[in-house]
């Protein structure tokens, strides 16, 4: 089971596959498991690398408060350790706006950012976001927070059911005030004037539901040949709720840019 200590955490992820290299950052208040469907679908090509964030998973769960910019050495730590040099950066959410802060800060690592939900300034509400934390028991809210990042029909279905309920089966080893602090600290990074200076291949997705559609639109917008794609009934999440029209956006896309191994295509073949 490996861990990262390089930013003086212990941050958990796993590796699958071979190949160029694939790092996947969640969501807040998900974990590595939201992407469990692109791991299968491409780590066959890829070598997968899926984190998970301080404050989820197997990570450390920190109480004092820390940056966006901490979390993204998090994330660089783990490329370290697994002598990744460059990598396409997919991320939902905050796992988004890690992965726009790399491009921008570190773009000779970043081979192509795809960012969903793709707002380059977070959250406007985060105190709002974090009230909640004391007003229900921790999985109550963190499960009607993510029924919130998916399409109603989803929530409501056996699977999607299911699959949220996963994320909050550990919710005692999980700490609110640090889940709380990655609110903050994506909603206090701001990279919506810097989009013009990004310099790597960039595709935003996001559900036709998502709340983050007008941020994404803009970050799209912003982006210099940015592609903007949307996913027709699904919400936030839509990588879960989604997964072949989401992986076959990423396809399309990474394979205009000649970013795709041999063999690799979509649909599922």
């Amino acid at each position: 089971m490996p861990y990262s200590l390089r930013n003086g955490l212990r941050i958990h992820y796993e590796t699958h596959g071979d190949g160029p290299a694939m790092v996947l950052i969640h969501a807040n208040p998900f974990d590595r498991r939201l992407w469990q469907y692109q791991v299968a679908r491409f780590s066959p090509f890829f070598r997968v690398i899926a984190v998970d964030l301080r404050g989820y998973g197997l990570s450390d769960k920190p109480e004092t408060p820390f940056t966006l910019h901490d979390m993204m050495e998090d994330v660089l730590g783990v490329c370290a350790d697994e002598g990744v040099s460059q990598a396409i950066f997919a991320g939902v959410s905050v796992g988004s706006g890690i992965s726009l802060l790399a491009a921008l800060e570190r773009p000779a690592m970043v081979r192509a950012a795809i960012l969903v939900g793709g707002s380059s300034s977070g959250p406007r509400n985060v105190e709002a976001l974090v009230s909640g934390f004391a007003q229900q028991d921790l999985a109550s809210y963190l499960l009607s927070l993510m029924r919130g990042y998916v399409a109603p029909e989803f929530a409501a279905s056996a699977l999607g059911d299911y699959l949220l309920r996963r994320f909050v089966e550990n919710a005692q080893d999980l700490s609110a005030v640090s889940i709380a602090h990655i609110f903050r600290a994506r909603g206090s990074c701001d990279m919506s004037g810097r989009l013009k200076d990004l310099s790597v291949p960039v595709l935003v997705i996001n559900g036709a539901l998502d709340k983050s559609l007008p941020a994404g639109r803009l970050t799209a917008q912003g982006a210099p040949g940015a592609e903007h794609v949307v996913i027709d009934d699904a919400g936030h999440a839509c990588c879960i709720e989604k997964p072949e029209a989401f992986e076959a956006a990423m396809i399309d896309f990474l394979g205009r840019r000649d970013l795709l191994p041999a063999g690799l295509s979509a649909p599922l073949t």
